[in-house]
């Protein structure tokens, strides 16, 4: 593989080219929303509201919208109180303002029609613990009555199960009371009702072993008011975890490339060294090439033939010209021997290499069995934990565009998790586009969730100088600002998405990139300024280490999340220590099961992003 064009610039994704997104998240708004009951209506619209889910310091909140009239609606705008201290912090499916303790939603374009007995809905996140109060939807109480409707029903007991097994468990709650009788009660899991019914108790079946779920109910009355959320419950099913002894611990998973032994002089003694061996819990090694529908070697040479004398080795121990083994393969496998709790999965695909994958999908089961004759050949087997597959993207365009179907994706993950078991691991690293209408709705990514133990979402690489007059963006925001160039690009947009899908957080881990992307030609500090292209980089245009920017372009602030800089006429947004930090705090609060990173050589000498990573998830 050549040094100077390594396959790198498999995160070097072209964003730009999901030409229209339509919009679905407001500019974010102060605050958080807590947990309210229904409110009432129009004459000729109700608006009923649940929450959704309560993770502490915050909630999710979700208006739906009916035309209970005869004639149709072309918008509809609902408005609410809350108390001091209660705000919206960012919404999707409308646009979402607010003046002092007053809110107002109004439609998009998109949904703001309704037909008799049609709904709409929109969501958002917010902070606080106050409930809202005067809703009115186009002028009128939300009720649909002239007159202040019935009160809500009161929460559901916090669920509890019985009968865990390794697919199914049976949920259990005491009884929501109401004025007017209660009707039926919504079981929701991960964020997504998954059930409606008319009893306290509900088994849920069809789950994955080893995996950790929540569970949240809420009640409905007679008049269709939803009441406010019971408390979550966290359960994980037994089994499975593809050797991970502790399917609820936080994973900590740090991209290592092949490539880097040349060029960039890293090697895996480097995980030592820097201390971030002690710091993680697994490695994706990157990448395996998917040719022919099949599983393939990336770089033979790098993999397991080069020779490393008793400097570079991970135990001080030259190689041998005659040993078995050699190359990354031996030194991971030292690695293990030292650091036994890492788990090593081998990463198939990438931006350059997922151009095989489509006809992989034309034969899921040849592939997979592919992948295991490789993955367990006998010369490296005790190296690996499982397997990762990263398709960019599935039934979408990356480098090159997949036409294979909605279900390619689904298809694929069943059958490699039919042929690895579960003894062993299966990821899959998977988009972060949170648009509407994105790459995320192009394929069947909650059905392929159920053979998968996490997904790694690549929130990075959402902006960067393949636009080359700008804006000027952080290439990885956490959440949405007045000004970002393209709405539901932002990691919260894609986590809620996803959520949305019915998928667990505790499947799902942030991405975080141990480099900067960044322009040239800008005068603006602030984002949002204008460029004449990118700006130089080390290896590649438009694209530098974090180890390099740290003091090449200090920070000059932050936006969404992530720090941004500007040193002469170049621009450069980056994630460091602190920002990482604040990422992480988010990805608990979320429930996620941890965070990825790309990749090791970025970081400084002694692993400072990949420690701030692993004491952010403590």
């Amino acid at each position: 593989m050549s040094t100077a064009s390594p396959p790198r610039t498999r995160r070097t994704r072209f964003f730009t080219r999901v030409a229209a997104v339509l919009a679905a998240l407001a500019v974010p708004v102060t605050g958080l929303v807590a947990l309210a009951g229904p409110a009432q209506a129009a004459t000729s619209a109700t608006a009923t509201y649940t929450k959704v889910s309560d993770w502490g310091s915050g909630f999710e909140g979700k208006w739906v919208v009916k035309n209970t009239g005869t004639t149709a609606l072309t918008n509809w705008t609902v408005e609410w109180d809350y108390p001091a201290g209660t705000a919206v912090t960012s919404a999707w499916d409308a646009t979402v303002t607010g003046s002092g303790t007053h809110w107002t939603a109004k439609s998009l374009g998109w949904n703001g029609s309704l037909s008799p007995g049609a709904t709409a809905s929109f969501g958002f996140n917010g902070s606080g613990s106050g409930a809202p109060a005067g809703c009115k939807v186009n002028g009128g109480p939300c009720d649909g009555t002239t007159q202040p409707g019935d009160n809500p029903p009161s929460a559901p007991g916090t669920p509890t199960a019985a009968n865990v097994t390794e697919t199914s468990l049976t949920l259990t709650w005491a009884a929501a009371t109401d004025d007017k009788g209660v009707k039926n009660y919504d079981v929701h899991r991960g964020g997504a009702k998954i059930a409606t019914v008319t009893g306290t108790s509900y088994a849920d079946s069809g789950l994955t072993k080893g995996t950790a779920y929540t569970y949240t109910v809420t009640a409905r009355d007679t008049a269709d008011q939803s009441g406010p959320a019971s408390g979550s419950l966290s359960v994980t099913t037994p089994g499975g975890g593809g050797g991970n002894p502790d399917p609820g611990a936080k994973v900590k998973l740090g991209y290592f490339t092949n490539w880097g032994v040349y060029g960039r002089n890293y090697h895996v003694k480097n995980l030592v060294t820097s201390g971030s061996a002690a710091k993680i819990t697994h490695i994706n090694y990157a990448f395996g090439n998917v040719q022919g529908g099949k599983c393939t070697i990336g770089d033979a040479y790098a993999d397991y033939d080069k020779a490393y004398t008793a400097d570079q080795s991970v135990d001080g121990k030259a190689d041998t010209w005659d040993q078995p083994l050699r190359g990354n393969f031996n030194q991971l496998r030292k690695l293990k021997a030292q650091y036994p709790n890492i788990k090593i999965l081998w990463s198939f695909g990438g931006w350059t290499w997922s151009g095989g994958f489509g006809q992989a999908a034309a034969n899921p089961a040849a592939f997979a069995q592919s992948c295991l004759d490789l993955v367990e050949d006998p010369r490296w087997a005790d190296v690996f934990d499982g397997i990762d597959l990263d398709w960019e993207y599935p039934n979408a365009c990356g480098l090159t565009c997949d036409t294979s179907g909605s279900a390619s994706l689904k298809n694929l993950m069943q059958a490699v998790r039919t042929k690895f078991g579960a003894n062993n691991l299966v990821t899959a690293a998977i988009s972060a586009d949170g648009s509407n209408g994105g790459k995320l709705d192009a394929a069947d990514y909650a059905g392929a969730a159920q053979y998968v133990d996490f997904y790694n979402v690549m929130t990075y690489d959402f902006f960067g100088a393949w636009a080359a007059q700008g804006p000027t963006a952080p290439h990885s925001p956490l959440t949405s600002y007045s000004g970002l160039p393209t709405q539901g690009f932002t990691s919260e947009a894609a986590i809620t998405k996803l959520k949305g899908k019915g998928i667990a957080g505790a499947k799902l881990n942030l991405g975080i990139g141990f480099y900067g992307r960044g322009w040239t030609g800008v005068t603006q500090a602030a984002p949002g300024g204008t460029a004449t292209g990118p700006a130089p980089g080390t290896y590649e245009q438009g694209i530098e280490d974090y180890k390099v920017l740290k003091t090449s372009c200090p920070v000059t602030g932050t936006i969404a999340g992530t720090a941004y800089a500007k040193c002469g006429s170049n621009w450069w947004s980056y994630d460091t220590p602190a920002t990482i930090a604040g990422k992480m705090t988010w990805a608990k609060q979320q429930g996620l099961k941890g965070a990825f990173f790309w990749e090791f050589s970025g970081d400084t000498g002694n692993g400072e992003l990949a420690n701030a990573i692993h004491t952010g998830l403590q």
